[in-house]
C-alpha cells in the first residue's frame, strides 16, 4: 500500500521524511501540496485521519495565519476555511496510508504509516 506524503520539497523534514520511506523500501506518492491544493472534501477526509488539532495541523507562525480573522486554532471550520485560503498553513510533512494520517514533525513519526508497524 502506497504513502502519500503531502510534501514540500524546500521543507527539512518533508525530505527526510521522505528519505526515510524511501530508505525502508515504501511505495510513496508524493503530492506538492502547495502546487497541488487540498479541495474542501480532501482536507476534511485528510484530517478524519490525522490524530492532531488544529494546533498540530497550522503553521501558526505563518503570517497568512495571523492576517486570518478570528483565528482560532480550536474551531475546525476555521482552520479548514483557512487552509483551503492558504495551503501553506498545512504542516508538513503528513504521510497517510488511506486508514491513518501522522504529521511527520519529527520526521521520524512517518514510519509508523509502514505495514506491520499500525
Amino acid at each position: 500500500m502506497a504513502i502519500v506524503l503531502y510534501h514540500n520539497p524546500r521543507c527539512s523534514k518533508s525530505r527526510e521524511a521522505l528519505a526515510l520511506l524511501e530508505e525502508r523500501g515504501a511505495e510513496v506518492v508524493l503530492r506538492h501540496y502547495l502546487d497541488d491544493p487540498l479541495n474542501e472534501e480532501e482536507l476534511r477526509s485528510l484530517m478524519s485521519r490525522l490524530d492532531a488539532d488544529g494546533e498540530r495541523l497550522v503553521r501558526t507562525k505563518e503570517p497568512e495565519w495571523q492576517s486570518v480573522e478570528e483565528n482560532n486554532l480550536e474551531d475546525q471550520e476555521q482552520v479548514i476555511r483557512a487552509i483551503l485560503a492558504y495551503p501553506q498553513l498545512l504542516e508538513r510533512p503528513i504521510g497517510d496510508n488511506g486508514k491513518r494520517a501522522i504529521i511527520g514533525r519529527p520526521p521520524e513519526d512517518i514510519l509508523a504509516l509502514l505495514p506491520g508497524k499500525d
